[in-house]
């Protein structure tokens, strides 16, 4: 490719960021807004939606149960997939396909489509506005994103480790603990992060899933944006997008690190 069309490539990637990330960027100052709705520009600047954000109960209530149910999530997603991932790379059973096809459904099936079913079978089980049944329902839609990072490191994992491990004495627990685990950790952490970050952003589900008692922070958002519109929403916003972006900076930087480390080898 020539240098011409590389600045031309780059500077197309430029305008469609730019073209991504303004909406969201016009939030920042309308979440500083003095008025009492959400305008732009804003007629002045205050910190009263902040503190409106972070005073309300019913605020921070549903910021405490998104990161609580975010929390659960990643961990059930984590506990759960790790097995799946092994079972799906390395398993040799029939109808193995089906099974990855039913794991990455979430992934493919309407979100709507996924939220009206649980919403119908939750209410069967009770779990119709409950902690568990945010989590359960989060977990489902999180477990893809887990599979298919835990696979992609089983995959490029070299095998040779194992059995050299095997074949030194050591047992098939002891491989998992010391080769590995943590020859996978990078793609464990990866498939936790994004079941935080999908669990924390969701919307769709949790409109189904929550009652006024059990609220995630995404859900009152809608809720507001359908009743009343106020600048506390955009100070919301920014707070859910404020977290996201920062989780996943600080795991591009690590895994960044992690592959710098690698290629300069133990000696460096």
């Amino acid at each position: 490719m020539s240098a011409r069309a590389q600045k031309g490539l780059g500077a197309f990637c430029c305008v469609v960021v730019v073209f991504l990330v303004a909406p969201t960027l016009v939030l920042i100052p309308m979440s500083f807004s003095s008025g009492r709705t959400l305008a732009f520009p804003p007629p002045g600047f205050s910190l009263q939606w902040y503190e409106n954000l972070f005073g309300d109960p019913v605020w921070r209530l549903a910021g405490q149960t998104s990161v609580q149910v975010a929390v659960l999530t990643a961990i059930l997603a984590t506990a759960l997939g790790t097995p799946a991932a092994f079972g799906l790379v390395r398993g040799r059973f029939r109808g193995r396909a089906f099974v990855n096809a039913i794991v990455l459904a979430p992934m493919i099936v309407p979100l709507i489509v996924v939220a009206i079913g649980m919403y119908a079978v939750f209410a069967s089980w009770g779990l119709l506005g409950s902690i568990a049944g945010l989590v359960i329902g989060h977990t489902a839609l999180a477990l893809p994103f887990v599979v298919i990072n835990i696979a992609a490191s089983l995959q490029t994992m070299d095998r040779e480790l194992e059995a050299a491990s095997l074949s030194l004495g050591a047992s098939p627990l002891q491989t998992f603990r010391y080769v590995t685990m943590p020859a996978i950790l990078p793609g464990v952490l990866a498939g936790a992060l994004f079941a935080f970050i999908t669990s924390w952003d969701e919307v769709v589900v949790a409109i189904f899933l929550t009652n006024p008692l059990v609220n995630t922070l995404p859900a009152l958002m809608w809720q507001q944006v359908n009743t009343e519109i106020d600048p506390t929403v955009a100070a919301a916003a920014n707070v859910l997008t404020l977290l996201t972006t920062v989780l996943f900076v600080a795991w591009v930087v690590s895994r960044r690190r992690a592959s710098i480390r690698s290629k300069a080898g133990p000696w460096n």
